[in-house]
């Protein structure tokens, strides 16, 4: 049994859904994160009495402390989750997207180069989580580990910018470290300011959906139980130097998503009636990617992974998660309120 693993970001919508995986698990798991807009109390606190799992809140850009934390702490295994993930956010700040994102994980990685080169952190493995968005539009086919990197977002740009530096750093300094490129994750305790939970939340509250353009931009969907079982995976079994793309094969619209969650909670609820547009287009996103879609034979052949959980199962979880989690979606209806971002005024 590994005896500690440490995540930074851990108190994000992946984050924190892979610690509670790691902890059913039976794994020691040190969560450090800065805590931002999108942390709620609620999503670690059923780990506070965990015996394995403590909370450190720290940013990642402050290297002295992170020293301090991977000298004391000597974790086996380091998921990289830290990062500001939102688009349109990228878009109206792309800055806070380099300085969080890329700059922080410098720091990082900076201080387990320190510890490996030093002997203070012995057989340690660095999984850093990266996206499908670093591909860039995919019009064809889907993208394999080989394709090369065309980001057309600041948060892409910043994401595809780290795994460079990471990929550059394990062939330099000779450490292992594995990327990990995923698609589009859904799943409980997702910011309502994500695509999945603002359909849900709309149409329970009866509300049109906002559809950027035409609708017809294509998304693949994995759920988050998922991801953190390829996670899970790759950490026991995946080999040093390599990435590995993650995903389902289920892709669709913006605007057929949004139909097919209607008609998911009409199963739920038969009387439900919905009196407006189920959708209401509004301006596109700049450089908006139109499709995405990823190849994950590698990790299915080499690793034996599969998705176990199906579109239509995973959907109908989170609708129901959503709608039994009244005081959640409040206490985030305080940090953000539905407006539009990302229109680059």
């Amino acid at each position: 049994m590994l005896n500690k693993i440490l995540v930074t970001g851990g108190s994000g919508f992946i984050g924190s859904n892979l610690i509670k995986y790691l902890l059913e698990e039976k794994y020691k798991v040190i969560n450090v994160d800065k805590l931002n807009y999108s942390s709620t109390p609620d999503k670690y606190k059923e780990f506070t009495k965990n015996k394995n799992y403590k909370f450190i809140n720290v940013d990642l850009a402050n290297s002295k402390k992170i020293y301090k934390i991977l000298k004391k702490n000597k974790p086996k295994i380091i998921f990289n989750l830290a990062a500001e993930t939102h688009v349109d956010r990228s878009i109206d700040s792309p800055s806070s997207f380099i300085k969080n994102n890329v700059l922080s994980s410098l720091s990082l990685i900076e201080n387990i180069k320190k510890c490996y080169l030093k002997n203070e952190l012995k057989k340690i493995k660095l999984i850093h989580i990266s996206t499908d968005e670093v591909y860039g539009n995919v019009l064809a086919g889907a993208s394999n580990e080989t394709k090369a990197y065309e980001p057309n977002s600041p948060y892409a740009a910043s994401k595809a910018s780290v795994d460079h530096i990471l990929r550059s750093y394990g062939v330099t300094y000779n450490f292992p470290l594995i990327i990990v490129n995923c698609c589009n994750n859904y799943g409980p305790y997702q910011f309502p300011e994500k695509f999945i939970p603002t359909v849900i939340i709309n149409m329970l509250q009866r509300k049109s959906v906002p559809i950027y353009g035409s609708g017809k931009n294509i998304r693949e969907w994995i759920h988050v139980k998922d991801y953190c079982s390829a996670l899970n995976k790759i950490m026991k079994k995946g080999k040093p130097g390599q990435s590995y793309n993650v995903g389902t094969g289920f892709r669709i619209t913006n605007i057929n998503l949004s139909i097919k969650i209607y008609k998911e909670i009409k199963k739920l609820f038969p009387n439900f009636k919905f009196n407006k547009k189920i959708n209401k287009k509004i301006i596109d996103r700049p450089g908006h990617d139109f499709r995405y879609a990823i190849n994950s034979n590698k990790i299915r052949k080499e690793l034996k992974w599969r998705p176990k959980i199906s579109f239509n199962k995973g959907i109908q979880e989170t609708i129901n998660w959503y709608i039994s989690n009244i005081r959640w979606l409040k206490y985030c209806s305080k940090k953000y309120k539905g407006q539009r971002l990302g229109l680059n005024d």
